[in-house]
């Protein structure tokens, strides 16, 4: 498949998951396949690749099953797939469905889980207020910031092979250049058409009006949050692991 109109850094990172997939394996259940781009690219190592979303992903190929359904509530019996793909998902589970997100993967998994999540991501920055609940949303839906240890901890029926880091970024804030951005109502978080409240579902498109105590605010932590990442150190943007289960049959 062309990945030449993606970024350096997008093209890096799927090149990535593509090395770690594992051989030798037939089918595979990719969680979160969108539009279909990484899925086409599975079909080089799976011979059947199921595609889930939550709406039916409009993909048509004789190799490719598209289904709509939550990775929270998976409809299919246990060890139905040799592997499970799930990147850009786990971040996006609202927090209190996270846990048995995590168990659904495992549950439909025979022998691997291969997990691209975040690394460390501080998701107060960014954040947005939606104009209908009012409720303060974490940048581009990220409701869940992990590490090796959460993400090894949410695993638990399944023991890490492999783990790798990918990107790099100084990306920082601090709890008062957070606090200021929220009272002043976050006007410069990450607004977009595609964009809606994890509460509500209302689009997050960016206040019509600032007014000039909220400016005066959201600069006054802008500052601090540029002071707070020219001091810091660089560190990875993506977390990719691939997650063997303890239970496995013999291959």
């Amino acid at each position: 498949m062309d990945l030449e109109g993606y970024s350096t850094k997008e093209q890096e990172r799927i090149a990535d998951l593509m090395r770690l997939m594992p051989r030798g394996r037939r089918s595979v259940l990719e969680i979160g396949a969108r539009g279909g781009y990484f899925t086409e690219l599975l079909l080089e190592r799976f011979e059947q690749v199921t595609a889930l979303d939550l709406d039916k992903p409009l993909i048509s190929h004789p190799r490719i099953t598209p289904v709509a359904g939550d990775v929270a509530e998976l409809k299919f019996a246990d060890q139905s797939f040799d592997v499970v793909v799930c990147t850009e998902v786990l971040e996006h589970i609202p927090p209190e469905r996270l846990e048995c997100a995590c168990a659904e993967i495992q549950r439909v998994a025979r022998f691997e889980l291969v997990v691209g999540v975040p690394y460390r991501q501080d998701i107060r920055i960014g954040r947005t207020r939606c104009p209908n609940c009012g409720r303060r949303n974490p940048p581009w839906g990220h409701f869940n910031s992990f590490d090796r240890a959460r993400l090894g901890g949410l695993m638990n029926r399944c023991r890490v092979r492999e783990q790798n880091f990918m990107g790099s970024e100084t990306e920082a804030t601090n709890a008062l250049s957070a606090w200021l951005m929220d009272a002043a109502g976050n006007p410069w978080g990450a607004y977009g058409p595609q964009e809606r409240c994890g509460y509500c579902g209302t689009p997050l498109t960016n206040p019509p009006r600032v007014a000039a105590w909220q400016k005066a605010l959201a600069k006054a932590g802008l500052a601090l949050s540029q002071i707070q990442t020219r001091l810091a150190s660089p560190h990875p943007i993506w977390l990719h692991t691939v997650f063997k289960k303890i239970d496995a049959p013999e291959a």
